[in-house]
């Protein structure tokens, strides 16, 4: 099983936040969504997008952002890389710093800040990740177009 999903809205006096939840096999994971910048819908619709990206290429490259502030302004982009590798998708949890990269951060095509695929970190400590395959990712984004 592969979703990702906005399950709940929190509105407080200083700010607002949504709640995701993505799942992948039997891993899941709740995650605070920064409505700062982007309402739920822009977050559905990235989404979209960059599992469209999935279906193209068997090696491509692409991330769920899971949350966002203005990039103008920030220093980060909390999101869920996905790297296909023919019909597997495997998955990590990362932290884009918006200070670090060679180019501005596009919050269309986020997925063009997400490293290359490792399994392992610079300190050779291995890097969680959960693994998909794309029939799962196809049958949700079917979902989420009906």
């Amino acid at each position: 099983m592969f979703s990702i999903q906005v399950v709940e809205l929190v509105r407080l006096a200083d700010s607002s936040t949504a709640l995701g939840r993505i799942t992948v096999g039997g891993f899941f994971e709740t995650f605070e969504m920064s409505l700062a910048f982007w309402s739920p819908e822009e977050y559905r619709a990235s989404w979209r997008d960059a599992l469209e990206m999935l279906r193209h290429r068997d090696d491509a490259i692409s991330c769920l952002v899971s949350s966002i502030t203005d990039p103008s302004t920030s220093n980060f982009v909390f999101c869920w890389p996905l790297y296909r590798n023919g019909d597997d998708v495997f998955v990590q949890n990362a932290v884009v710093i918006l200070e670090d990269l060679t180019e501005s951060f596009d919050p269309a095509r986020p997925w063009r800040s997400v490293r290359p695929h490792a399994s392992v970190d610079e300190d050779g400590n291995r890097i969680s990740e959960w693994l998909t395959d794309m029939s799962q990712v196809t049958s949700f984004l079917d979902q989420m177009e009906a």
